[in-house]
């Protein structure tokens, strides 16, 4: 049966590097195009069999949407009819399959021209356009809102079908996203796709995150588990000991816990797994049997950061 509220995504395993705490435990020495290929194949076949739906890509992600063609193209004819595909645009990966030592690992720019190459890019990756596409990592100063230009391309590919939208990074989650609820392209609302930052320890974005869902949007929560932070190995600090406690009680794992927690949330569509091993997806995947109460959300609730320090902790995360 399928797990509709979890989906796959890609960001750990398109590439040698990412931020995610403790990959040089995930990941061989071989990070070779062909071993990460054969990784994230492994991955999508193994979440496929367990029952999601929902795979995430981007351009930035290295070669992942490469990947991800390449395993839809060998797969049987229900794959491409039931699995929704996520992508998304504005960042160059720049990193020259590097896994770390590079100044820059990926370029932002949200440019006409830019959609207009990667669109193309990722048509050509996927063999299909993506059933959502998203404005990469939009934060409030982003011409994604903005731009005239930029604008109405993207009303033309939403006007043939696709899922229009953005992913939101940084403390300003909710404001770029009650500013996106208001861009209308010809009189109709252009965005109808989101994918933010939330988990216990950054959940400031959920009230918006609700209006985006009352108004029809779907909701993709990226990063549950902070990058690795609310993982088992890693959830060991004062700052964590009330998921600790709570996946002692309940008899889970900690990221299955904290994934678990955001699909509680009642306008969270998909809830996005970043595992990089089998053993993590298997472990992320157990979330879908989790059924929080009330009482148990509210364990959590004293996790929450002030958004600024979270997305500074984040942000000196180091790239391996």
């Amino acid at each position: 049966m399928p797990i509709t509220k979890f989906g796959l995504g890609t960001a750990a395993v398109g590439r040698p590097g990412y931020i995610t705490l403790g990959r040089d435990l995930d990941l061989p020495a071989d990070r070779s195009v062909e071993a990460m290929r054969a990784r994230t194949h492994a991955l999508l076949d193994a979440a496929w069999s367990a029952g999601v739906r929902y795979l995430d890509t981007a351009r930035s992600y290295g070669r992942a949407e490469e990947f991800v063609g390449d395993w839809l193209a060998g797969a049987p004819p229900e794959v491409l009819t039931e699995v929704r595909l996520g992508s998304k645009w504005g960042y160059t990966y720049t990193a020259d399959w590097q896994a770390s030592g590079v100044p820059v690992h990926e370029v932002k720019e949200h440019a006409a021209a830019v959609f207009e190459r990667q669109i193309k890019e990722t048509r050509a990756a996927l063999d299909r356009n993506p059933d959502v596409y998203l404005v990469h990592s939009v934060t409030p100063d982003s011409p994604a809102l903005t731009d005239p230009e930029l604008l109405e391309r993207l009303a033309v590919l939403a006007w043939e079908g696709v899922r229009v939208g953005l992913s939101t990074s940084g403390p300003g989650q909710a404001q770029v996203l009650h500013a996106a609820l208001g861009v209308e392209v010809a009189g109709r609302p252009l965005f109808s796709a989101v994918q933010s930052t939330w988990n216990p320890l950054e959940p400031s974005a959920g009230p918006a995150l609700a209006a985006a869902h009352a108004a029809g949007w779907l909701v993709v929560v990226k990063e549950g588990m902070a990058n690795g932070r609310l993982a088992d190995r890693n959830a060991t600090g004062p700052d964590t000991a009330a998921l600790r406690s709570l996946a002692d009680d309940i008899g889970v794992s900690c990221d299955a816990l904290a994934l678990a927690a955001a699909a509680a949330q009642p306008w969270a569509d998909v809830v996005l797994s970043g595992a990089a091993t089998l053993d993590q997806l298997t472990s992320n995947l157990a979330a879908a049997d989790i059924d929080l109460s009330p009482d148990a959300l509210s364990e959590l609730a004293v996790l929450a950061e002030p958004p600024a320090a979270y997305w500074r902790t984040r942000a000196e995360l180091p790239w391996a």
